[in-house]
């Protein structure tokens, strides 16, 4: 954040069952009640078709040193999912002039354990050049072959709204193949 506060006192849109904005309150409270609000998640690929796949660092609010094959976060307050697709997709890839990621799909996301949930709006992105993913998010990263990716998914922890978004992108990308 430039304004010299922390991520958890960032202010959020908070969203009712159909995704409409119904109030607004930090992020630290957002997740302290569990109240709806919305994220989104890009799916970035290389020009070699490889995933650009990360571990979180350990100070991450949510699902901390865990691993995702999605950059992304929190949309702001006022902000567009696409909007905050690209602006999203930049800071964690360290990058500019990314194009503006391919809308997919959205869906609203229930953590299991806690209950909580996020309006989640899924893109997708080809990055052309070097990625310089921000230490403060990225503790690892690697752009890897989707079957790697597939070969991996029991034996690393990922984070579990990354993995709904995985499967539901791979049921979207079947579902497509099938229509068309």
């Amino acid at each position: 954040m430039s304004d010299g506060g922390t991520a958890a006192d960032e202010v959020l849109d908070v969203v009712d069952e159909q995704d409409r904005v119904v109030g607004r309150a930090s992020r630290g409270e957002v997740y302290a009640r569990g109240l709806l609000h919305r994220c989104v998640f890009v799916f970035v690929r290389d020009p070699q078709d490889r995933v650009f796949v990360h571990r979180r660092t350990a100070t991450k609010l949510a699902f901390p040193s865990q691993y995702d094959m999605f950059v992304g976060g929190v949309v702001g307050t006022g902000e567009s999912y696409a909007t905050a697709a690209l602006r999203e997709a930049e800071e964690e890839l360290g990058v500019t002039e990314l194009p503006a990621p391919t809308p997919l799909f959205t869906f609203l996301y229930r953590d299991p354990k806690t209950g909580n949930g996020w309006w989640s709006a899924v893109h997708e992105v080809r990055c052309t050049g070097p990625v310089r993913p921000q230490v403060e998010e990225v503790d690892w990263h690697a752009f890897l072959p989707e079957e790697d990716l597939l070969a991996v998914l029991d034996t690393w922890t990922w984070v579990p709204d990354g993995l709904e978004a995985y499967r539901l992108l791979r049921e979207h990308r079947a579902a497509g193949r099938a229509s068309g």
